[in-house]
């Protein structure tokens, strides 16, 4: 009798325990990223006749099983899609705790932080190299309003962005050089410079598709005509020259005397976009592709139905691979620019996530002018499994890349409170899961409380708590029988 009512109690306390362990859960099925708890009974001792002493709470453990993933569109939220942790810092006391709970948002340093105010941990880009007209300037700032390439390249470990603006070269082009010798207007640079902006961007766009390759760099194609006496042909308005670049053909009258219509017919020449024309007092004309790597066909010389005796390719195209086509294009696309009498900028920026054993934990800066990057210092974020881009208009910067953990044993990890979790002797150090996940942006990992499971649970230890308080009221029943007959 007393057996069954101790029995019967410690029933009672075990299912009261349970009873909160399952309300639990219900209370945090919409809490983000919470793990629910499972309760586990034991028996307890039994005598030398067999007879049990009752049950316990055995262990109440976190089921880290997957929650559903729900899109947010909030630009700091990120899930977790497979095993790990986030890492947060206590900026107090610099301790490392750990959360499934990406609701993420920017603190007013800058930085990207948990929602309790705790600084997620990751890896930083390694600084930026500016190339550009102004050595002083290793920025984009307001004067930089011209956009012109922007691209992401990735190899191995290594992710970089490269981006180029020019200030406004629309506004300073003006006309420039000698009739004859690479004349260009004013029309014609801005043409060049979007020509050779295009050319730069296919250059980018190439380089990201194999950036292990050999670097060479690209050249640029010369071709002359020798015109020679034919030029001395050109005596009346009647009389023509002309030459085919590609598929645009290029005609000059007689003008004034002979030199003056070579000269025209040079400049004509360097009006189209890309190209440079000069001639000399001997009827050579040169003529010169601005763009590195292109080809330049050259056909159907002649002075009226004459044709010139031969074309010369003096050097030629070579397109180059690797960085080497990168440079090269960049590098024709400044002088370009300075030519217009504006100022070129070019900003590569690179984050390295190699070597990952030892796990990052380094304050991530959303900011780009904390980072030396833009004075435009607020853009838009974009999370790309776990690697940070930061938007400045047109042009994309990758700044860091979120770090996430796992546990040998996670079960034996101390929950904090906060969606927090903290490391024990038990569960073993941190290990770098970024291979173990994928980081989904504008997504949040919800409760995995099964609300349908919770509430049959808590009708089950309901039940068993009333059948347990049965075995207790039975108990004493047959205690106050057993006392009366004694009397």
């Amino acid at each position: 009798m007393i057996g069954g009512l101790w029995n019967g109690i410690s029933g009672l306390n075990s299912f009261e325990k349970a009873l909160s362990a399952e309300s639990n859960n219900v209370a945090n099925v919409n809490t983000i990223g919470h793990k629910s708890d499972t309760v586990s009974f034991e028996d307890l001792m039994y005598d030398a006749r067999g007879y049990g002493k009752g049950t316990n709470i055995q262990t109440v453990e976190k089921d880290f099983s997957q929650g559903n993933l729900k899109i947010t569109g909030n630009e700091y939220d990120v899930a977790i899609d497979g095993r790990g942790f986030f890492l947060v810092k206590e900026q107090r006391t610099d301790e490392v705790f750990y959360t499934r709970a990406g609701n993420f948002k920017m603190g007013s340093n800058g930085t990207l932080q948990s929602s309790n105010g705790m600084t997620v941990q990751g890896i930083q880009s390694q600084g930026t190299i500016a190339v550009g007209t102004n050595p002083n300037d290793t920025q984009f700032s307001d004067k930089y309003n011209q956009f012109l390439a922007s691209d992401t390249i990735v190899y191995g470990d290594t992710i970089q962005t490269i981006n180029a603006r020019a200030t406004n070269f629309r506004q300073t082009a003006e006309a420039s050089g000698v009739s004859g010798q690479g004349y260009k207007s004013a029309s014609s640079k801005i043409n060049d410079i979007q020509a050779l902006s295009t050319n730069y961007k296919e250059k980018l766009e190439l380089y990201s598709s194999n950036p292990t390759a050999n670097p060479v760099e690209s050249v640029a194609a010369v071709t002359q005509v020798p015109y020679g006496n034919l030029i001395n042909d050109l005596q009346s308005e009647d009389d023509i020259i002309k030459v085919t670049i590609g598929n645009i053909t290029v005609k000059q009258k007689f003008d004034t005397d002979i030199q003056t219509t070579m000269n025209k017919f040079a400049d004509k020449i360097s009006e189209i976009q890309g190209m440079k024309g000069e001639v000399d007092t001997n009827g050579l004309v040169t003529i010169t592709s601005m763009i590195p790597g292109d080809d330049l066909k050259v056909t159907y010389p002649s002075v009226n139905d004459a044709n010139a005796p031969s074309v010369n390719e003096i050097t030629k195209p070579v397109a180059g691979s690797g960085i080497g086509l990168v440079t090269s294009a960049r590098d024709a696309l400044k002088n370009a620019i300075e030519a217009a009498g504006a100022e070129f900028i070019d900003l590569t920026t690179t984050l390295n996530t190699a070597n990952q054993g030892n796990l990052a934990t380094t304050d991530l800066q959303l900011k780009l002018d904390n980072l030396n990057i833009s004075e435009n210092g607020l853009g838009e974020l974009e999370i790309d499994n776990g690697k940070i881009f930061v938007k400045d208009g047109d042009n994309k910067f990758i700044i860091g890349s979120i770090s996430t953990a796992y546990f040998n044993d996670e079960l034996s990890l101390n929950p904090e409170g906060d969606n927090l979790f903290s490391q024990s002797n038990l569960s073993g150090d941190a290990i770098d899961a970024s291979n173990a996940n994928t980081l989904e942006g504008k997504t949040l990992e919800l409760s995995n409380s099964n609300l349908g499971d919770n509430l049959t649970n808590l009708m089950v230890y309901q039940r068993a708590f009333e059948a347990n308080s049965k075995s207790v009221t039975t108990s004493d029943d047959f205690l106050k029988t057993a006392i009366q007959l004694k009397k």
